[in-house]
């Protein structure tokens, strides 16, 4: 649904949009494999953790934060496109655990190690599936609004102020 706004309102709504994009690319793309390359482990690896929830936590505070109806809508947006991310890691942290689990109960430290290895790699892949839906999700959001639109579903949710 479209919405008479200022140009002002425009740029305000597409903050949240380009926050949450750049902490994508940031802390996901970038950080992770550094911490990868920086051999630091899977501790290391809460780095990336720590600093999106940090990121959705700060957008979860503001999408609270009442302004204008329409820029208001776009940090909630913001905020529902960034639980797929959360569940991503989510998925992510129980497959982990399920490896670390796994790889306890092998019959030498050898083979743990292997499974270790292994299984963690594939349970990287939820929230690396979890992060690319949040980036197209987020692209679109940042070109409703530059259209000075609202998704239908979001508008039915939390409808405009009169």
């Amino acid at each position: 649904m479209q919405f008479e706004v200022s140009e002002a309102e425009v740029k305000q709504a597409q903050i949240p949009h380009n926050l949450l994009i750049m902490g994508l690319f940031a802390f996901n793309l970038l950080m992770a494999p550094a911490v990868i390359v920086l051999k630091l482990g899977m501790a290391g690896l809460l780095i990336p953790l720590f600093s999106t929830g940090g990121l959705i936590a700060g957008i979860y505070l503001r999408s609270r934060k009442p302004t204008s109806w329409f820029v208001d809508a776009h940090w909630h947006l913001a905020f529902r496109h960034s639980r797929w991310l959360a569940s991503g890691y989510a998925i992510s942290a129980v497959l982990i655990f399920i490896a670390w689990l796994v790889s306890l109960s092998a019959n030498s430290t050898s083979m743990g190690h292997i499974l270790w290895i292994a299984l963690t790699r594939i349970a990287i892949l939820p929230t690396m599936a979890g992060l690319m839906v949040t980036a197209i999700l987020e692209a679109g959001a940042l070109s409703h609004a530059s259209k000075r639109e609202v998704p239908d579903n979001l508008v039915a949710i939390f409808p405009p102020s009169a």
